[in-house]
């Protein structure tokens, strides 16, 4: 994790996303900013739908896309929404430590008899269900996902700000992902 920038102070946020909205989320989530007023979103969030992670952020700050593994290549248009209607420059995506996408495969039996105990599927189908849609998912290792994300959104839309975050899971933070692990 030597890939992760502590947020503990403002002069922890990198330069380019200072007195941005994204250097905004990280002062109000990791360092208690007061929150300010907001009648429009700044700010597109993508992070994943676990159920172990929420943001201390004010209200009408952010839109937000929850997916599995904060993988946003099946959510476009509504990132594009957010673009195009709702005025945002800035996307924080959002990764987090134990991602339930990193190795699917471990899942696999649990994740077929959950379907066939809890949704009254056949074991074939969810087992071809499983096999079909696992690779679509499957993110890997949560920093390398993030960053490879990062890189196709900010290809995909070059006008807009794209920053790689970490929320572990231990702690409750947001850690910035550093993009130049040479330095």
């Amino acid at each position: 994790m030597n890939r992760l920038i502590t947020i503990s102070s403002r002069g922890d946020i990198l330069p380019e996303y200072q007195e941005t909205p994204i250097g905004h989320l990280l002062e109000y989530h990791n360092l208690n900013r007061q929150f300010g007023s907001y009648a429009n979103a700044e700010l597109l969030i993508g992070m994943c739908m676990d159920n172990r992670k929420h943001l201390h952020m004010p209200d009408n700050f952010a839109y937000i896309i929850r997916t599995g593994g904060a993988n946003l290549r099946y959510s476009e248009f509504k990132v594009s929404y957010a673009i195009a209607v709702g005025g945002v420059r800035c996307i924080a995506l959002i990764g987090h430590t134990q991602c339930g996408m990193v190795n699917l495969i471990a899942r696999k039996e649990q994740f077929i008899q959950g379907l066939v105990k809890g949704a009254g599927w056949q074991p074939q189908a969810a087992e071809d269900h499983f096999f079909h849609f696992a690779p679509m998912f499957e993110i890997g290792n949560e920093v390398d996902f993030i960053l490879s994300e990062v890189k196709r959104l900010r290809l995909r839309y070059p006008g807009i700000v794209v920053a790689p975050l970490l929320y572990r899971v231990e702690d409750n933070r947001l850690y910035l992902i550093r993009e130049n692990t040479l330095t």
